[in-house]
């Protein structure tokens, strides 16, 4: 059982004056997921870096970590990435 770690970068756009999930970027190192977010909060509303460790044979979830926000989120991302 071996464990893959992902860096990913979701966006957030505003669509009929509501924040919503936009499109999702994988970065390869947790300091690229980190300069990407930056970078495209610059254009959109808001971003996110998280680490993502999950079973590579599986797919289940071990953790979910919240590297940055950058920007606006919805409120309540902390609580979707953690599941609660």
């Amino acid at each position: 059982m071996g464990m893959r770690t992902t860096f990913m970068v979701p966006t957030f756009e505003i669509h009929r004056k509501r924040l919503r999930p936009g499109a999702r970027d994988v970065a390869p190192t947790e300091n690229g997921a980190l300069k990407r977010a930056e970078a495209i909060a610059r254009r959109m509303p808001g971003t996110a870096a998280l680490r993502i460790v999950a079973d590579d044979e599986t797919g289940e979830l071990e953790s979910v970590a919240i590297l940055s926000q950058f920007g606006e989120v919805p409120e309540d991302f902390a609580e979707q990435v953690s599941g609660g």
